[in-house]
């Protein structure tokens, strides 16, 4: 890296990230910026070197494990789990104990719904995500493929704004329908033939009345879910609904171009969407050094303060995101009612494994990364905590902290010591800083409730994903044999239990009312119908929330929410038989012959994910993007996606599935697909017909030759190089 660095006590700070700190970061804070690298630098000290050990253990054990491999014949999974036992792969029990975390946010603790990954160093993206806690149910049916495109109902019209009012009546009857299920008129009604909507005066307040063209006036069936209203001009303008915990948003205005067509002159329905969204430090960013970095800490420092904005053009014009208030209305005594306008928002920090030159020891070391987020992120919390900024983010004075890729319940244990000294070192109380732990490693799988223990009062989320998880999968088992193509690997007895598992585990852990279980990403940002179709399994698998690829996403499976009763239905599945761990560790080895097209279309599809992200990635430092898959469907990819494709190639170089040869062959081919597929974008490099020149062509390559050999499977080390490299040369 080629900055300049500021001593301070046993450091080397890179100077944009010493005055980003002493001049954005710590003012307000009440904390010296010489103290608090002093502070870091005795962390470095005193929990670098356990660090690193956690580090050499997991080498240690995966080299336990490949050798048990190369000796056996056949997997038998009794013998298999004895000898994940002996090596201490499988950790020893833990006392009978419930989770204590205290001073959770209701979004947490309480309310289930939708939650958003969001890349924190794009401005507008975070801020979109931030205000997602609100979406149009209405925008989002008639802008996705909810509901189809014939008979006439086109997206494109001749009315106001290029409206159809064809494709909106179509929108007008789903989301009546919807109402009815969610928040049912007295009397059998339905909301699809509501004329008006109207208020009256009792004893206790306002209540809501709807009103049919045959006069008839009926109440909600139950009355508690009117929540509140807004009057304009005397006129009801407003009315809040509340279902399972969200809030509905009903806005009538019969001058509107949309009320104008609604039988009730509602012109739109907005749902509380986003609850809760993840700004993020690791997957969805490149962050490859000091600049970098600077841009992701001044990002989360800005919304901590409510003061983020992106600017961006639209259509030729500029246009600024900025983070939305809360939203204010009449509750039904008649008291003023406010709501959060945003989502209460998390941050994800770096995995352990992750080395930083942002900041180095005296003699050049590169320090842990998840030290210096560690310690930054919650700096800039303390706006938060403080209220120094427009809004309030927390309001139980937590700092939420997700921390990803997590071994086994030792390297809980040590993320829980670091977020103790982090509270010593800025004088915050104990157990401040909460942890999310995820459950994307196939050693925290297995000794889940141990990981919990550790962080027992700490821990404010736990979820699964299905690509670093069979990513980790493939890497722990390579020499066990060949693995099944991507897309049987997922229903192999081993990842249902794996969802079931975690289930099972946070509810008897006593995460209910305290912490998130979670389930992971909708892949497919486009594909908002099977989404819709599909995703209601989720709640119903007991999990409050689950990722979602967009905003407009979040406002479709916020629905899910209002359909299912997550508290009811986690108190049903608390009954029922953990999940097998047998199950867990069975591995998902090829157990028949693969003809030659089968193995040519998997290798296909794999090199087009990886070039398609890692051409972006390293050409462009773009952490998360759309990437069209090999049929152009549009994905959602990171680094995640990255490594499942790259190890599965490695495996089946190791046995012979393929070689070396037909590997760069079929890479070539698809580099050639994918620049077509980028040949509109200004800012793209193309990766044909000079493969050798091209180092985006090289990364993805490494990454698949050299991926047996990387540690655990992550993509890290060879991205950072590559984006790098590319940024050196200065012209791109």
């Amino acid at each position: 890296m080629n900055a300049n660095y500021v001593s301070v006590g046993g450091l080397r700070v890179a100077e944009p990230l010493y005055k980003l700190v002493r001049d954005e970061i710590a003012p307000g804070t009440g904390v010296d910026p010489d103290a608090f690298w002093n502070s870091l630098d005795a962390i470095v000290r005193d929990l670098g070197p356990k660090n690193r050990a956690l580090l050499d253990k997991r080498d240690n054990l995966q080299s336990k494990i490949d050798a048990w491999h190369n000796e056996k014949q056949g997997f038998d999974v009794s013998e298999y789990r004895r000898f994940l036992t002996e090596i201490g792969y499988l950790a020893p029990e833990v006392p009978d104990f419930k989770v204590t975390t205290a001073n959770v946010d209701p979004e947490i603790a309480s309310i289930a719904g939708p939650q958003l990954v969001v890349p924190v160093n794009n401005a507008r993206f975070a801020a979109n995500a931030a205000n997602a806690r609100w979406g149009s149910l209405y925008d989002a049916l008639y802008g996705f493929d909810v509901i189809p495109e014939n008979d006439g109902a086109q997206k494109r019209g001749t009315g106001h704004n290029g409206y159809n009012n064809v494709r909106g009546q179509k929108v007008i009857e789903y989301t009546d329908d919807f109402l009815d299920k969610a928040v049912a008129l007295a009397d059998g009604r339905s909301h699809a033939d509501v004329t008006r909507y109207k208020l009256k005066e009792s004893g206790h307040g306002m209540q809501l009345f709807a009103e049919f063209r045959d006069g008839h006036e009926t109440g909600f069936a139950d009355p508690s879910k009117f929540a509140g209203y807004n009057l304009k001009d005397g006129k009801l303008s407003t009315i809040l609904l509340r279902n399972n915990g969200l809030h509905i948003e009903i806005q009538v205005d019969r001058s509107h171009y949309v009320g104008k067509g609604h039988h009730a002159g509602i012109k739109d329905v907005l749902l509380e969407s986003a609850v809760t969204t993840i700004q993020d430090f690791e997957d969805a960013v490149a962050a490859v050094d000091a600049d970098d970095k600077v841009q992701v800490y001044r990002n989360w420092n800005a919304l901590m303060r409510g003061t983020l904005e992106g600017t961006f053009a639209k259509s030729g014009q500029p246009m600024t995101r900025r983070l939305n208030p809360d939203r204010t209305y009449a509750s039904p005594a008649g008291k003023p009612l406010t709501l959060p306008g945003r989502s209460l928002m998390l941050v994800r920090n770096v995995g352990i494994h992750m080395y930083t030159d942002a900041v180095t020891t005296e003699d050049g070391r590169e320090i842990p990364e998840g030290f210096l987020d560690a310690m930054v992120s919650s700096l800039a919390a303390m706006h938060d905590l403080k209220v120094n900024g427009k809004y309030q983010n927390s309001k139980t004075g937590s700092i939420y902290i997700v921390k990803p890729k997590l071994h086994g319940p030792e390297e809980v244990a040590a993320t829980v010591e670091l977020f103790g000294r982090v509270e010593e070192s800025l004088s915050l109380p104990k157990n401040t800083l909460k942890i999310g732990i995820m459950d994307e490693e196939r050693r925290t799988t297995v000794n889940l409730e141990q990981a919990i223990y550790y962080a027992r009062d700490r821990v404010i989320f736990i979820n699964t994903g299905f690509l670093d998880r069979t990513g980790d999968e493939i890497h722990t088992s390579m020499y066990a044999g060949p693995m099944l193509p991507k897309a049987q690997i997922r229903t192999q007895p081993w990842m249902k239990a794996y969802e079931d598992w975690n289930v099972d585990i946070g509810i008897g852990s006593g995460l209910i009312g305290i912490a998130q279980i979670g389930k992971g990403m909708w892949a497919m940002p486009d594909a908002m119908r099977a989404m819709v179709e599909t995703k209601i399994a989720h709640p119903m698998a007991g999990a409050n929330t689950a990722w979602v690829p967009s905003p407009t996403a979040a406002a479709l499976h916020a629905m899910h929410y209002h359909l299912v009763n997550v508290a009811e239905r986690q108190k049903k599945l608390a009954g029922r038989e953990r999940a097998s761990l047998d199950d867990i560790l069975t591995i998902p080895l090829l157990d028949h012959e693969l003809s030659n097209e089968e193995i040519q279309r998997e290798l296909k599809n794999n090199a087009q994910g990886i070039l398609g992200y890692v051409s972006r990635w390293v050409g462009q430092g773009v952490g998360c993007s759309k990437v069209p898959d090999i049929n152009n469907v549009a994905l959602m990819e990171d680094r995640a996606t990255l490594r499942i494709s790259s190890q599965h190639i490695a495996n089946w170089l190791l046995h012979g599935i393929t070689d070396r040869e037909d590997v760069i062959s079929i890479f070539k081919k698809m580099a050639g697909v994918v620049d077509g597929q980028n040949s509109n974008d200004s800012n793209y490099y193309p990766m044909s017909p000079d493969f050798d020149g091209s180092i985006e062509f090289q990364a993805a390559l490494d990454l698949v030759f050299n991926g047996r050999d990387a540690a655990n499977g992550y993509t890290e080390g060879v991205l950072h190089a590559k984006r790098q490299e590319v940024k050196a040369l200065g012209n791109r």
